[in-house]
């Protein structure tokens, strides 16, 4: 350690301590532990029990944090800058663990002050907090931007990943509805121009008359489908039509029976039929083939709409919106998430709120986001809507282990959390919470045992004018 006089020099140069009197340097000389530090040593580790308070003398501190698997530097400390010589405050004052990790970096000298004797420094030297106080503040906000910007890049993470998913099935089925027709285009011209030389005037109005009565396909039991398929294909067959299994099929899809089979035969001349058929099946596939790429394209419009509801695009910050549509949103945008997870929805009758949309997506986004968390990832979650006098209510319901008791008085508390380390900041449902309250003016609580966590989130109809 170095000379009492010159360890005092030292602590005079750092801002936290430059009003403080001889006494009062000297406690923290006799309370403090001066440390020596080489390149790479470890003040602390994200995760671990917070129980000291570090002021930085000499050299250099990095902070560094776990986010997605990969550290990210946050901060460096620096001890020939008079601004933020210190670290290891606010886990202390939260009651929880390290946030992020501090290394040295080079040769590196601090003082290390244990739990007990930084709340008595607090008490000791009253001229700390004018220093500590203000910085805690901007630390605490500049960690609340970090997270909401790191929640904000995991909304368009998921965002991405559900949009993706989604898009797939609709986007495979219009490229494979494009392509066969396509390939049957050709097929209905020349099949249109055979009929149209075989067909007399009645015929084609026969045959018109039915195509428009089997336009829509009709959805059969497989079996039940199979069966009235080969039905058809052994009348056909029967009677000498070309590709009768392949038209069987077309036919019995579309809801072709024994009924239409009959009526075509007594309008048709026999020679007639099998022209007739070819026709009567490719225009009917086709006819299938616009309503699937129709039916994807509608998908993907859906998609796009839900999704321009989810983020809101910043257009209309503060709107009147169906909380259900909200909802729709988020659970289907976080499809991925919720793959091994049944989702029942109990949804009541709600008026449309005046409302902050993307915000409270985020808010649904992070409670759903914990449920799966907390499930393993299968289980089944429950998001259920009532009105309950003048405030709406959405309720999220899991069946995980539950939060024990001794943690659930603290799950609101900013920098608390239960996740592993570079799972969680600690932040997540603290800034729910504040869009819930602050924002919105509504509640939010939380009750659990095991089997059973409900968060349920309270919104008041009219929010009262500030």
């Amino acid at each position: 350690m170095p000379a009492p006089t010159r360890l005092i020099k030292k602590l005079c140069g750092v801002e936290l301590f430059a009003e403080l009197s001889g006494e009062q340097l000297d406690w923290l000389i006799e309370t403090g532990d001066f440390r020596e530090l080489v390149d790479g040593d470890a003040l602390f580790r994200e995760g671990s029990l917070a129980d000291a308070f570090f002021v930085l003398l000499g050299g250099e501190i990095m902070i560094t944090k776990m986010v997605a698997g990969r550290e990210q530097v946050l901060a460096r400390h620096l001890g020939d800058r008079l601004e933020h010589q210190f670290t290891g405050e606010l886990p202390l004052l939260a009651g929880g663990q390290y946030l992020a990790s501090a290394t040295a970096v080079g040769p590196t000298q601090v003082m290390v002050y244990a739990q007990d004797a930084f709340f008595e420094m607090l008490v000791r030297c009253p001229q700390v907090c004018r220093v500590l106080l203000p910085v805690l503040a901007e630390r605490i906000n500049s960690m609340e931007r970090q997270a909401g910007s790191s929640r904000m890049l995991q909304g368009l993470g998921l965002l991405a990943a559900g949009l993706a998913h989604e898009l797939n099935n609709p986007a495979a089925a219009s490229v494979r509805a494009a392509g066969e027709l396509r390939q049957i285009v050709p097929e209905l011209t020349a099949a249109a121009l055979r009929w149209g030389q075989t067909g007399d005037e009645d015929e084609r109005a026969l045959i018109d008359r039915i195509q428009a009565r089997l336009v829509q396909r009709r959805p059969q039991d497989p079996l039940a489908a199979a069966d009235a398929a080969d039905a058809v294909a052994d009348w056909l067959y029967a009677r000498g039509v070309d590709e009768a299994a392949e038209s069987g099929s077309v036919l019995a899809e579309h809801g072709a029976d024994l009924a239409v089979l009959d009526e075509l035969a007594a309008g048709l001349r026999p020679v007639a039929l099998s022209p007739a058929v070819e026709y009567l099946i490719r225009a009917l596939r086709a006819g299938a083939l616009a309503e699937d790429a129709t039916e994807a394209g509608r998908r993907v419009v859906e998609l796009v709409e839900r999704t321009s509801s989810y983020t809101n695009l910043n257009r209309a910050p503060e709107r009147d919106v169906d909380l259900h549509e909200g909802l729709e949103a988020t659970l289907t945008l976080m499809g991925p998430r919720l793959r091994g997870v049944r989702v029942r929805r109990e949804y009541g009758v709600l008026p449309d709120l005046k409302v902050f949309p993307s915000e409270l997506n985020q808010v649904w986004t992070n409670l759903i986001d914990n449920a799966v968390d907390a499930m393993g990832g299968a289980g089944e979650l429950t998001v259920s809507t009532r009105r309950e006098g003048d405030h709406a209510v959405v309720e999220f319901r899991d069946d995980g282990p539950g939060i024990p008791a001794d943690v659930l008085p603290n799950v609101f508390q900013p920098f608390f959390t239960t996740k592993d380390v570079g799972k969680g900041t600690g932040l997540g449902l603290h800034i729910s919470m504040d869009i819930v309250a602050q924002r919105h003016g509504g509640t939010m609580e939380v009750t659990s045992e095991p089997g059973e966590t409900h968060f349920v989130v309270r919104l008041p109809l009219v929010r009262p004018t500030r």
